[in-house]
Order: structure tokens, then sequence, then C-alpha cells
């Protein structure tokens, strides 16, 4: 059974400010959005953990390892080098979709995310222990995506199949297993996932080709932390390109039911 901590990033009150006292260049937007992006990237990486950037102004972090201490040292840090502040809400729960609810929850029930008084909300749950099984991390790719797209059509028409591959995999995973799945550039797309078994990974892929007709490839690993997950992942995926294969499977039980 997984275990995973996920943490939601909200910016505090960011629409308003955007505007406030007149509308702010957007590359200058883009600048500070991408900065604090990488900010922490780099904070939680340290810690092994992980964090995808999804619309920007709100970002999901998989946290398993990072306590509470760490996430007011991280939230102090944002307060005193931004123009903005962010609110973090943390939740723990075997499906991944189940935490990220329960996160949200607790930013929610604080006040709006434009709410000039709700700031720097710090709410959650954080887990005691870990262990070595408690993440699962799937890193999926598309099938010779570079002599597919990338050396074929132009960047415009490349970058649609790509994001109709991610799109139809993001919301097939969600619906059907309650893993989160995020696009982190190229044609690679990383998913937190509960439990699931090769079949069910392979059904996966064969949605994605029924629905869009792009071929993906899935390493799966298992960790206790975000890192040690994605990174026997990343080895699993290798394994797929090697062998020509689907699915394999890295440093995680596979599960047999």
């Amino acid at each position: 059974m997984t275990t995973t901590q996920l943490t939601l990033v909200q910016i505090d009150n960011y629409g308003p400010w955007t505007v406030t006292p007149e509308p702010r260049r957007e590359m200058d937007l883009q600048t500070l959005q991408s900065r604090l992006f990488a900010d922490l990237a780099q904070f939680l990486g340290h810690r092994d953990g992980y964090v995808f950037f999804t619309r920007f102004d709100n970002m999901v972090a998989v946290t398993n390892g990072v306590d509470g201490a760490a996430h007011a040292a991280l939230q102090e840090s944002i307060g005193n080098r931004y123009p903005v502040s962010v609110s973090l809400g943390t939740a723990v729960a075997e499906r991944p979709i189940d935490a990220l609810e329960t996160a949200n929850e607790r930013l929610q029930s604080a006040g709006s995310a434009q709410d000039e008084a709700r700031t720097e909300v710090l709410a959650g749950d954080y887990l005691t222990e870990t262990a070595p099984d408690d993440l699962r991390i799937a890193h999926f790719d598309v099938v010779n995506a570079t002599g597919k797209y990338t050396d074929r059509l132009n960047e415009f028409d490349t970058f649609i199949q790509i994001e109709q591959a991610y799109a139809s995999l993001m919301r097939y995973m969600r619906e059907a297993h309650g893993a989160l799945s995020f696009f982190v550039g190229g044609d690679n797309v990383i998913a937190v996932c509960p439990d699931l078994t090769e079949a069910e990974y392979a059904d996966a892929v064969a949605h994605v080709v029924d629905d869009v007709d792009v071929q993906l490839q899935v390493g799966v690993g298992g960790g206790e932390t975000p890192h040690d997950a994605g990174f026997a992942a990343k080895h699993a995926l290798e394994d797929c390109r090697d062998d020509g294969t689907t699915v394999e499977f890295h440093g995680a039980p596979t599960p047999s039911y």
C-alpha cells in the first residue's frame, strides 16, 4: 500500500496583485512564476522531494520526508524574497488524489485564494515515519518522439501531439486510479500513483493509443522519497527503451492482484 504526502503550493491573492495598481507586464509575471518554481524545485529537490508547476499560481509537490519545520522554512524564505507570499496545504493518503483533495480543502477552509486577508496559511499533516515502499512514481514518455514528431513536424504541431497524449493520460490516470500525472518537458510525463499492476499501466498506454494515436512507454519505480521512487522509474524507463517493452518496474514490488 502506498502512502503519499502531497503539498499544495498556492500564491496568495495572486490574481488581484497582477493588476494592482495597474496590469503588470506579462513577461515580468512569467519571470516571477518561473523563478518561484525554480526556487521551490531547488528547495524541495535538496530534500528529495518533487514539485510540479501545474498552473504556476498553484503548484503540487510530493513531499514524503519533508516535515512541517521545512515547510515553514520554505514559506518564510519565499515571503522574504518575493513580492508575493504562498500558502501551503499538506495531506497524506494512499491515493494521491485523496491527499490533494484534503490539502486543497485545508486552504479553501482558510479563505479564498483571492482574499487579501488570507496569507501564508500553513496547514496539514506530515508523515512522522517513512517506509522504503511508500511511493510509486511512473515515468512515461512517447515512443520515438524525435523520429515521429520532432524531426518531421514543425514545433507547434509536435507540441500539439505531445500535449494531446498528456491530456489523455492525465485524465485517464486520475479517473481510473486516483493518480496525478504532470508534464515535465520534452515528451515526458511523471505520474504519482497508488499500487497498480503491470496490466493497469498497459491499459493506460492502450487508452492513449486509442484516444489520440500516440504510443507511450512507462517505467515504474518505488521508494521512500520522491527522488528514490523517481530515480528507480527512470531506470525502469531505460529498460523499456533498451528492450522495446511498454511497461517495466524497478525498485518496486509488482502487484499481482
